[in-house]
């Protein structure tokens, strides 16, 4: 089974090798590694390990910790393929769809590019809330939902603990977070619950590719 893990690092030469080597050495396989941050110091890496059936999660732990300095931020499962150039494959996927599927295109593709459990395309509708335009699997229901940020001004992070949200998405820690998709009035969600909170590094992500993606989803197919 394969898990994410969100590391901290300190930011020298040899150290993230050093958590390789770890884990290597505790017969867990590196799936694949996404740096998310850096500076102040420290590295902030996204891990994707497959753990052996007779493992427990908590080795992985284990395994890093063996390595000074470096902090376990989350541990969870992770499902769904994986592959070094997520966001080029999406652009492409979306020059070739046809009329009318972009978007749910999109929504279904994110999750996989964020390390996400979910992503949804929403709209402002005047008096009734929002309407969703597309959503992947795993999406909570947004229809009819009163959204104090949409329409959307600029991209921003919507942490578990804001007010808005639910009782029950507060107490599943959900992590938002959300960009413009072509105006205001419509904004692309990536979600997921438990954490670990998004960084504005993903944030940064999130915006270049919802702009480019915009552009690219109202070109004539290829």
């Amino acid at each position: 089974m394969s898990h994410l893990l969100r590391l901290v690092v300190p930011d020298r030469p040899g150290l993230l090798g050093a958590v390789a080597t770890a884990l290597g050495t505790a017969g867990i396989d590196i799936v694949s590694v996404d740096v998310l941050e850096r500076g102040n110091g420290v590295a902030v890496d996204d891990v994707v390990v497959d753990l052996p059936p007779d493992r427990l999660p908590d080795s992985l732990i284990t395994a890093v910790q063996t390595v000074p300095g470096v902090q376990v931020e989350t541990l969870r499962p992770f499902h769904g393929p994986l592959d070094t150039h997520r966001e080029l494959d999406l652009l492409e996927a979306l020059a070739r769809a046809a009329e009318g599927t972009a978007v749910k295109l999109l929504a279904a593709e994110l999750p996989r590019v964020f390390h996400s459990g979910w992503a949804a395309v929403l709209q402002a509708a005047d008096g009734r809330g929002c309407e969703v335009l597309a959503a992947s699997d795993a999406a909570p229901t947004f229809d009819g939902m009163h959204l104090p940020w949409l329409p959307l001004a600029s991209p921003r992070l919507l942490p578990s603990e804001d007010d808005w949200l639910p009782e029950r998405w507060r107490e599943m820690a959900v992590e938002m977070m959300t960009s413009p998709f072509g105006d205001p009035g419509t904004a692309i969600v990536v979600g997921r619950s438990g954490g670990p909170a998004y960084r504005r590094s993903e944030l940064l992500r999130l915006t270049h590719l919802t702009g480019i993606a915009a552009s690219v989803a109202h070109l004539p197919p290829v």
